[in-house]
């Protein structure tokens, strides 16, 4: 019960900001190129600082043994979701292919870790973010572009979540403290994530044809591997794996059982891909994950 509440709440205000996006682009108040813009500020500002923020904490032993294995845990269950999508995906379309990959760790699987395992769980899942973009910078890019280009170690150097990632793990290792007026500013930096991200996606389900969304079979494919298959493999995975707690597992678990991440639709408008596509992925999931994601942590605690 209390996993589905916090769920519930989480789609609710989702929805309604992408009802917003919806209503404001009927409008003629935001235009085209505005979602383009809206979705660089995205990208370029406030995911890198989401990304720092996460490692901009005190560290102590248990800390960094937490977040070792946190990063061992959240490789293997990254490469197995991103593998089974491009076995599935790839050869047939690049936005399905990234919207199974990537699960909406930010704004569902952060408060849901939260709610079921409690605060302190959420250091866990910090760095599943970071690799999460990381990995949609580079593997998603090529995905939806399918030019090596966008694999280039000096466009990845020069990738703002690279740079981000750099500077938050600079922070944590030299123990230098958060000034409050930084603090301040990250936090309501941080904020803009999710209303801008299903802002933007709420302008391009308004480009949709929503009879038509609910009708598309590939998207309850898409669906399907990113709600069921992707999180049934990883219990298996992590059944398998001998270290890390099991608090930390489930952490894992539930971020990895999340629905498609809502930035998908901004990486294929960037890159000039079916964005409605995506926003479609995005909508239909999370909708879903509300049936999925409390059966996955059933099994999950059950078996790990």
């Amino acid at each position: 019960m209390e996993i589905g509440m916090v769920l519930l709440k989480q789609i609710v205000i989702m929805f309604l900001l992408m009802a917003v996006g919806f209503y404001l682009y009927r409008q003629n108040i935001i235009t085209d190129q505005g979602s383009r813009d809206i979705g660089k500020i995205f990208l370029y500002l406030v995911i890198p600082v989401v990304v720092v923020m996460s490692f901009w904490i005190e560290r102590t032993p248990e800390t960094t043994e937490s977040l070792f294995h946190s990063n061992l845990l959240s490789t293997a269950a990254m490469v197995l979701s991103v593998s089974v999508s491009w076995m599935i995906f790839y050869n047939n379309d690049g936005v399905a292919c990234f919207s199974s990959s990537f699960s909406n760790v930010g704004f569902i699987g952060i408060p849901l870790v939260q709610a079921v395992l409690g605060s302190s769980a959420v250091f866990y899942i910090s760095i599943m973010i970071v690799i999460v973009n990381i990995l949609q910078w580079t593997v998603g890019i090529f995905m939806i572009t399918r030019n090596k280009e966008s694999m280039d170690i000096k466009k990845l150097i020069r990738n703002p979540i690279v740079i981000s990632v750099a500077i938050g793990m600079i922070l944590y290792f030299l123990r230098i403290p958060c000034p409050p007026i930084a603090d301040t500013l990250c936090t309501a930096i941080k904020g803009l994530n999710t209303p801008l991200a299903m802002l933007v996606s709420g302008v391009y389900l308004a480009q949709s044809d929503l009879l038509k969304m609910i009708k598309q079979k590939k998207t309850w494919i898409v669906c399907a591997v990113r709600l069921v298959v992707i999180p049934l493999l990883t219990i298996i995975l992590l059944k398998w794996i001998p270290f890390g707690s099991d608090t930390l597992k489930l952490a894992v678990l539930l971020a990895a059982a999340c629905p498609v991440g809502s930035n998908v639709a901004i990486f294929a408008q960037q890159y000039h891909a079916d964005y409605r596509e995506a926003a479609e992925h995005v909508c239909i999931s999370t909708v879903s994950c509300l049936f999925t994601l409390p059966l996955i942590a059933i099994v999950g605690a059950y078996i790990i």
